[in-house]
């Protein structure tokens, strides 16, 4: 029985240290526990750990009778010494090996959950850097519209600014033209005038020779 709870305990403790070194070794071993885990497998376990904590009591009884015996009787037996020891190792055995099977089945979950997240970190990072590749094409697409648009924009304020160039030597055209025709309008008061002054005068001289035509004729 010792040598059977030795040999078990060994064993729990080459798993512990699988599970704590990362090695190939350790997925075969968690893909093991996975199974057992699975179907009847905790069923079973249940029962062998319930087992060996009813005999662990059954040998720590033991050994407390036995002390309590001595504490009774003065005389100790050798046979009763062997058998102190007995139980009182058979329990310590047990009792470590119950709580080195409770360290495992703790670890085999934490590195379970851990590979978990780990999987669901890089799926969310794979999300992110698809997310990302798309917000950067957006974006990428967004600089190329403004840079059209501000293309635009320079051509029509180059648009603009010929035609407001045009607008103010048209306007200057237009007052050239309206003080040129001022000044025609001036010159022909000033032909009018004149052309008056010349008609006046031809009708002076007009009668001028009349009236000395006709004093030549009396």
């Amino acid at each position: 029985m010792i040598r059977l709870l030795f040999s078990l305990i060994f064993a729990e403790m080459a798993l512990i240290v699988i599970f704590v070194f990362k090695t190939p070794l350790r997925k075969l071993v968690i893909m093991g526990i996975d199974r057992v885990k699975r179907g009847r497998g905790p069923t079973v376990v249940k029962a062998v750990a319930g087992t060996l904590s009813v005999v662990m009591m059954s040998s720590g009884y033991n050994a407390v009778a036995i002390h309590n015996r001595w504490s009774q009787d003065a005389d100790i037996n050798p046979t009763d010494q062997i058998l102190f020891a007995n139980y009182l190792l058979e329990a310590s055995l047990m009792g470590f090996s119950l709580f080195l099977a409770f360290m495992i089945d703790r670890l085999h979950h934490y590195i379970r959950e851990l590979r978990i997240r780990r999987k669901s970190m890089e799926a969310g990072k794979k999300q992110n850097r698809i997310s990302d590749d798309g917000k950067n094409g957006d974006f990428k697409a967004l600089e190329e519209e403004s840079a059209a648009l501000r293309a635009k924009v320079k051509n029509l304020e180059a648009e603009l600014d010929e035609k407001t160039k045009e607008a103010s030597s048209a306007e200057a055209n237009k007052l050239a033209l309206k003080k040129q025709s001022e000044g025609f309008l001036l010159e022909y008061d000033r032909l009018l005038e004149e052309n008056q002054s010349l008609r006046s005068q031809l009708q002076s001289l007009d009668r001028r020779i009349s009236r000395s035509d006709s004093k030549k004729i009396m």
